[in-house]
């Protein structure tokens, strides 16, 4: 059983998410609470929760400022009717993202990312519970499944992110999207230009990566002691 709260300012949207609520099984709901002021002071004051379905255009204090203002929150549940707050939602290490109208559907495919925290543990900030990250891709927000990842490679002001089936042409930097992909150990950076996952690695020779599909990624000389180094670590 996952205790859980919701935070939405639109009684409609609140009625829904109880509704849905209601119909798992797996949910208790312990508050359905109207602006983010109430919500973080219950969240602050009140016993611990494991999921919180929390909205983000709010008056007084949005969402997203809310989360921050949190030391240890339970996992989050994003529900809103905008998709452009996506990567900020991302990056606070929110479980889910669901975009308004939503069906019971896919309210209970966010709801199965949560995991269960164990009896008697101490409350932890909130984590991925998959690999998937949203990246801008023209104008859409697109889910990548950074498992899938092969390698990024810079190209100039984007990044070329790249798996078996397809390619992602991202406005952003590999820097910034180095920072963003801290939390996967896998992802290391080989290059100036390249971020590799290694546990796609066939084989190196000549200091160069052998992925599956046949791609190659070069070992950048001054990258090589380090990745070398980790390698027999893992």
């Amino acid at each position: 059983m996952l205790t859980c709260v919701i935070i939405d300012d639109d009684e409609i949207n609140r009625l829904t998410l109880e509704h849905y609520i209601g119909l798992t099984p797996r949910l208790e709901l312990k508050a359905s609470l109207a602006d983010g002021i109430a919500g973080l002071a219950y969240l602050r004051e009140g016993p611990p929760v494991d999921v919180l379905f929390l909205d983000i255009e709010m008056p007084h204090l949005n969402g997203l400022e809310m989360l921050r203002l949190l030391r240890n929150p339970p996992e989050v549940i994003i529900t809103t009717a905008r998709n452009d707050f996506a990567v900020d939602a991302f990056e606070l290490r929110v479980t889910d993202y669901l975009v308004k109208p939503f069906e019971y559907g896919r309210f209970s495919q966010a709801v199965e990312r949560v995991r269960p925290r164990p009896a008697g543990a101490p409350d932890a900030p909130a984590g991925p519970a998959s690999a998937d990250v949203f990246v801008k891709v023209n104008s859409r927000m697109v889910r990548v499944n950074f498992d899938e990842v092969l390698f990024i490679e810079a190209l100039s002001d984007y990044v070329n992110i790249v798996t078996a089936q397809q390619k992602y042409i991202v406005y952003t930097t590999l820097k910034a999207l180095e920072a963003r992909l801290a939390v996967f150990p896998t992802f290391v950076r080989v290059h100036r230009s390249y971020l590799l996952n290694t546990q796609h690695i066939e084989s190196i020779e000549d200091n160069t990566a052998n992925l599956k599909g046949g791609y190659y990624v070069p070992i950048g000389k001054s990258y090589q002691e380090g990745f070398f180094k980790g390698l027999s670590k893992m």
